[in-house]
C-alpha cells in the first residue's frame, strides 16, 4: 500500500505540476513570439526547477530500501517526464536562436496538443499516487491518441513549408520545431506507456 504522503508520488506530481506551468507557458508563449528572450529564459527556469525533482528522485532511491513501485518504474517515469520539460524548453530556445517571432499556426496547434497531454499526463500521475491503477489506462489511451495528432501535424506541416517557403534557410529552421515538437509529443507517450506497464505489474 502507497503511502499517502511518500515521496516518491509527491515529487512526480510536483513534476505534472511544473510540466502544466510548462506546457501552458509555451502555449501561451508560441502566441505572441515579440518577447523570445524572455520566453526562453522562462522556460528555462522551469526546465531547471524540474531537473531538481529528477535529482530528488534519484536521491530517494539511493537512500531508501523499500520503494511503492519498482525503481526503475520510478526512474523510468521521472526521465520521461523531464524529457517532455526538456523538449518544450528545447523549441523555445530555438524561437531565440533563429530569431523566429512570426506566428507560426502548426507550432501553436502543436502547443496545444502538448498541454492537453501533459493534463492527461497529471491525472494519470495522481490516481498512480491514490493507487487507482486500472483508471489510469483511459488517461494513458488519450495520451497515445493526442500523440497521433502530433504525428499528423508534423506531415502536414512539412507539407505545407515545401510549399510555401522558398527560403531554404527559414524551412530548414521551421522544420526543425515541428520535429523536435513531434518529438516531444513521443516523450509524453513514453510517460503513458511506462504507466501502462507499471498498471500491468501492479494490477
Amino acid at each position: 500500500m502507497f503511502k499517502k504522503k511518500d515521496v516518491f508520488f509527491e515529487t512526480l506530481l510536483n513534476m505534472t505540476d511544473t510540466l502544466i506551468m510548462a506546457s501552458e507557458m509555451f502555449a501561451k508563449g508560441v502566441e505572441d513570439l515579440s518577447d523570445v528572450s524572455n520566453f526562453a529564459k522562462n522556460m528555462k527556469e522551469l526546465e531547471s526547477k524540474c531537473d531538481v525533482f529528477t535529482h530528488t528522485i534519484i536521491t530517494e532511491l539511493n537512500k531508501t530500501f523499500i520503494t511503492p513501485i519498482e525503481r526503475e518504474d520510478i526512474m523510468a517515469l521521472t526521465t520521461a517526464l523531464d524529457d517532455v520539460l526538456d523538449g518544450m524548453e528545447a523549441c523555445a530556445s530555438r524561437f531565440e536562436m533563429y530569431h523566429m517571432v512570426d506566428r507560426d499556426e502548426y507550432v501553436i496547434q502543436f502547443a496545444d496538443v502538448l498541454k492537453r497531454s501533459t493534463y492527461e499526463i497529471q491525472k494519470a500521475i495522481r490516481l498512480l499516487s491514490q493507487k487507482k491503477l486500472l483508471a489510469i489506462r483511459e488517461y494513458s489511451i488519450k495520451v497515445n491518441d493526442l500523440e497521433n495528432e502530433g504525428d499528423q501535424l508534423l506531415r502536414e506541416g512539412i507539407k505545407k513549408l515545401f510549399q510555401d517557403f522558398k527560403d531554404p534557410i527559414e524551412l530548414i529552421k521551421r522544420k526543425e520545431i515541428y520535429e523536435r515538437l513531434e518529438q516531444t509529443t513521443d516523450s509524453c507517450e513514453d510517460v503513458a506507456d511506462i504507466l501502462e506497464t507499471i498498471v500491468m505489474r501492479n494490477s
